[in-house]
């Protein structure tokens, strides 16, 4: 574990899920290396106006001020009422993360409204070149020609790089220069360095249009006798009450990377099918194997491949069901 504070830097790819292939080695090579997983959003609210405002809503969701958001906004959702800004206060990132210095670099008005009200400070990204970039964000966190400055001027960093962000460079598509970005700051921090330590680095990849809908959704991939199974989910509630209005496709893709701290998980790209396929094919492996009794004996050697495998909040959920289909194997395999 870390023995002294972290230094965060998210990159917020938004919009640029669909847009990654196999060229963009930096973030696949990161994905490999990172503990990855989904974001789920809510449904967009149906009013078109509001559509424009798409990078807001899913900015907001990722700092826990979705509802803050639509207050504002004055807008209502097909689920629920219109919120009062008086009942959906969010203090300041500052107060709730114990003086948590945050800024953000973004070009889109909206998100650095957003983040202003939430009280990041905005940073401009247009005024910044592109190649000097992964340097100016590692000295703003402290970091200098691989050392670890005892004081930063921020605790947190976010990057918000939309489709539009390098419009004016033909040259390179935003999703060619995040790949970039990222191969730039881990040659900065390679496992084992002193930056490596102490940067939290995280890559998050939404999908910008409907059309951009992966193969298959979240709630879809488990086994549909399994499924009967599944509790709520905890990203289906808020304050107690459930979120009927969750969407279990287009998720965020999420990765994070920190070099001794985070786990690494076996995804091998940074893909939606990737990120997904690992939890629910080792789960139906091991409930499979497990129904064969002669292969009872070797459980205790597929839970912990199940648990280094699986996404952490998944982890409780599936050992009951294996619990429980062991039980009914040793049941059926003793005559009981």
């Amino acid at each position: 574990m870390a023995d002294k504070p972290s230094r965060a830097l998210v990159l917020y790819g938004d919009g640029l899920a669909s847009l990654i292939s196999a060229s963009h080695s930096n973030l696949h090579s990161f994905a490999s290396l990172s503990s990855c997983g989904f974001l789920s959003l809510r449904s967009l609210p149906s009013q078109d106006s509001i559509v424009d405002s798409r990078a807001a809503l899913d900015f907001a969701q990722l700092l826990d001020a979705y509802d803050f958001y639509i207050a504002k906004k004055g807008k209502s959702i097909d689920a629920g009422p219109t919120a009062d800004v008086e009942q959906s206060p969010v203090p300041e990132l500052s107060n709730r993360f114990m003086g948590l210095r945050a800024a953000i670099f973004s070009s889109s008005p909206s998100v650095n409204s957003l983040a202003s009200d939430l009280s990041l400070s905005t940073l401009p990204l247009e005024e910044i070149d592109p190649s000097e970039l992964p340097s100016k964000l590692l000295t703003l966190l402290g970091f200098s020609e691989g050392n670890v400055l005892e004081a930063s001027e921020y605790d947190l960093l976010l990057l918000h790089i939309t489709t539009e962000t390098l419009k004016t460079q033909k040259e390179k598509s935003s999703a060619d220069w995040l790949d970039h970005l990222v191969g730039t700051i881990l040659e900065s921090a390679t496992p084992g360095s002193a930056v490596s330590s102490r940067l939290h680095m995280s890559v998050v990849l939404s999908y910008e249009k409907l059309s951009d809908r992966p193969p298959m959704s979240l709630i879809k991939e488990m086994n549909s006798d399994l499924g009967l199974l599944r509790p709520c989910q905890s990203y289906t509630m808020k304050n107690g009450k459930p979120l009927d209005e969750i969407r279990h496709d287009y998720p965020m893709l999420v990765a994070q990377w920190q070099d001794g701290v985070t786990r690494r998980d076996l995804a091998n790209a940074f893909t939606f099918e990737e990120f997904n396929k690992v939890p629910f094919f080792v789960l139906d492996q091991i409930v499979g194997i497990v129904l064969s009794s002669d292969n009872i004996p070797k459980l205790p050697n597929y839970c912990y491949y199940l648990i280094n495998s699986c996404n952490f909040t998944g982890i409780v959920f599936y050992g009951f069901v294996v619990l429980v289909t062991l039980l009914v194997s040793l049941g059926l395999y003793t005559g009981l």
